[in-house]
């Protein structure tokens, strides 16, 4: 096993799932997926995110779904995990959301896949794809959860579609113009082309929050003063900056799970 891999966490609500398969093409391309793999695995992650979106969380507050890639040196391991209230398949009532005809189908369109869970401890699904990659030795590490979209990778070449894809739904989704959309996406790719070394673990962890039409971006945490050296790689030559592409720019500080405070950088784009 490497350690390679993606991971993200989104709120279980139908418009997420758009923003899952984005992430997941965008992986998926940059570790060696041609275009029909690609597409069948877009549409085994659909059907299995649908499976949370409609049967985890009764009532009206959505809890998580967390979706990982990792991969391997003949195969790709997706997971698919909610924290709700288990699911038992069955068929499906006349007129009710479901997976449709998703069970058979993820069958069909992977080399594997099992479902495990109990009432009470949430539901994982597992699928398996086989597929030939370029070797990018790239390690992306798990994100935490949070109420918007959480993502974690690695810095580099291998992580820009993947952010690029995840900022595209969201903006789209808050009806960003193609030139704010383009702001967004040129501030991400200056964020993953920085240094490792600023990023705590090497990891770029990522939270982007859209409810309000805005995109609320909180990169980090950073190691003490990473925050500056990335706000200063923004600055481009002839006095431009990147910068001013974001209706907002702060530092801030976070105290962590074990106490000490944490450094995080939080930009603010507008439609």
């Amino acid at each position: 096993m490497t350690s390679e891999g993606l991971r993200l966490t989104v709120a279980a609500m139908p418009e997420n799932l758009a923003v899952v398969r984005q992430a997941l093409a965008g992986f998926a391309e940059g570790v060696g997926f041609d275009d029909n793999a690609v597409a069948n695995l877009k549409t085994i992650v659909t059907e299995a995110c649908m499976n949370a979106v409609v049967h985890a969380y009764p009532g009206d507050e959505p809890g998580p779904i967390e979706v990982s890639a990792q991969p391997h040196s003949d195969h790709m391991q997706i997971s698919v995990r909610d924290r709700g209230e288990g699911f038992q398949p069955r068929p499906a009532e006349p007129g009710e959301d479901s997976l449709r005809i998703g069970l058979p189908l993820i069958a069909a369109l992977s080399d594997g896949f099992e479902i495990s869970g109990a009432p009470g401890d949430g539901t994982e699904i597992k699928m398996r794809l086989a597929y030939e990659r370029a070797d990018n030795g790239t390690a992306v590490a798990p994100a935490p959860q949070t109420v918007g979209t959480s993502m974690s990778i690695a810095p580099g070449e291998l992580g820009r579609p993947v952010l690029s894809r995840v900022i595209g739904a969201l903006a789209t989704r808050a009806d960003f113009s193609i030139d704010r959309l383009s702001d967004t996406v040129l501030i991400g790719d200056a964020v993953l082309a920085h240094d490792a070394d600023d990023f705590s673990g090497g990891m770029v962890g990522i939270e982007i929050l859209d409810g309000d039409g805005s995109l609320d971006i909180r990169i980090g945490p950073l190691v003490e003063g990473g925050s500056d050296r990335i706000l200063a790689g923004l600055e481009l030559p002839g006095g431009t900056s990147l910068r001013r592409l974001a209706s907002e720019v702060e530092v801030k500080r976070e105290p962590s799970a074990d106490g000490p405070e944490q450094e995080f950088l939080r930009v603010v784009v507008d439609p």
